[in-house]
């Protein structure tokens, strides 16, 4: 196994994916659950992630391809869809009920996609994929996704231990912060897409 390409893979993902900043968003997506269903939660969100990661790091190029879609227009719009999400833990919007009529099951959206398995993500798969030319490299990159993808779901897990240290008033401020900079990740995001369909065009 190359442990360089490894040590790439893990640390890319898990900036792009930020575990640590899923925690707040997580524990406001799911205030209202209960432990058990927050924990399968979690779960249910880790699949998503990883069907979509493996799914567009095999078939991904062909995807894209296949529909026209470049990987600047996917980004933006996985941009369009964070502001969304973030306006709504910015401005209170996150109740259990909302979420339920809103997602039906936010494991799936938005935690599994594109929280988890955004657009960053995805791209950043899709490069390291093109990249490998060996087996070893191929195991280095799955090796790397399943790093970051465990630290997400432990991230998950236990942040009802973090929702008790903080107390309501704790969460409470966490979700504005979170919102906010999750606003600050869908703009960038955006932006960076802007700035790729610019180049594209010249």
């Amino acid at each position: 196994m190359d442990l360089q390409l490894l040590a790439s893979v893990v640390v890319t993902l898990f900036v792009i994916m930020d575990p640590p900043g899923t925690v707040p968003i997580f524990m406001s997506l799911t205030a209202q659950l209960s432990a058990k269903d927050r924990n399968r939660s979690a779960f249910q969100a880790l699949l998503v992630a990883t069907g979509v990661i493996v799914l567009f790091a095999i078939f991904g190029q062909s995807i894209l391809n296949y529909m026209h879609i470049s990987l600047a227009a996917l980004q933006g719009a996985g941009g369009l869809l964070l502001v969304l999400i973030a306006l709504q833990l910015l401005t209170g919007n996150t109740s259990g009920e909302e979420n339920a009529a809103k997602y039906k099951n936010v494991a799936f959206v938005p935690l599994g996609t594109p929280l988890m398995a955004g657009p960053g993500a995805i791209v950043a798969v899709m490069v390291f994929v093109q990249q490998s030319t060996e087996l070893s490299d191929y195991l280095a990159v799955g090796t790397g996704i399943a790093v970051v993808l465990a630290s997400l779901y432990l991230a998950m897990r236990f942040a009802g231990v973090v929702q008790r240290v903080l107390g309501e008033n704790g969460v409470e401020l966490v979700t504005r912060i979170a919102g906010l900079l999750l606003s600050a990740i869908a703009v960038q995001m955006i932006a960076d897409s802007v700035t790729a369909f610019v180049k594209g065009a010249a």
